[in-house]
């Protein structure tokens, strides 16, 4: 995927700005670029200073993006379920994230060391699907587990999956994603001038 500067500002001043309106902010006219209207999938990741305060997403594009990230941006700020509802209060000191997914691709794999073969570490985002639960780690979740053993028991365990179950009927899919940081983009010096 290519990083595209002005669709990095765009998704995350929608982004922002959604969470702003909701908390009865003021905001300015809705950001505007072509690819706003083609279906896409994003995570929207909140932190407040440094720490994880919100992440929701959609790992399959079903509508366009600029409403996919509204909707995330949302969710993310008051339908988490680890966190509280977000207050106004917390508003100026969260920092925004916004991940835009590639199309998600099916792993193939006989046994576990051959998938774990096949990941790529600080690249592959991973959807594990069976039995009806569902669990994914975006890309940068291997920041903090970077080791493919470490990365997969942790995300059985989200998935409520023993942490050394292996089937053929367990569904692994890896994608990839193109992200922006409000701090990598400077996004307040460009979008309030």
């Amino acid at each position: 995927m290519t990083h595209d500067e002005g669709l990095g500002r765009a998704l995350l001043t929608t982004a922002r700005w959604a969470i702003g309106a909701e908390l009865g902010r003021p905001v300015g006219g809705w950001p505007d670029h072509a690819a706003l209207r083609a279906d896409g999938a994003t995570f929207v990741t909140l932190f407040r200073l440094g720490e994880l305060r919100g992440c929701i997403g959609t790992l399959k594009a079903h509508r366009p993006l600029g409403i996919d990230v509204r909707a995330n941006a949302l969710a993310a700020a008051f339908r988490d379920p680890r966190f509280p509802a977000l207050d106004e209060w917390e508003f100026d000191a969260l920092s925004v994230e916004v991940s835009l997914l590639s199309p998600a691709e099916k792993l193939h794999a006989i046994d576990e060391a051959d998938l774990l073969g096949r990941l790529k570490p600080g690249v592959d985002g991973v959807i594990l699907e069976y039995a009806g639960r569902r669990a994914t780690f975006l890309p940068q979740v291997w920041e903090s587990l970077p080791e493919p053993r470490d990365f997969m028991v942790e995300l059985k365990r989200k998935a409520g999956i023993r942490d050394d179950f292996w089937s053929a009927a367990l569904n692994v899919y890896r994608y990839d994603v193109t992200k922006w940081k409000e701090s990598e983009l400077s996004l307040f010096e460009a979008s309030h001038e």
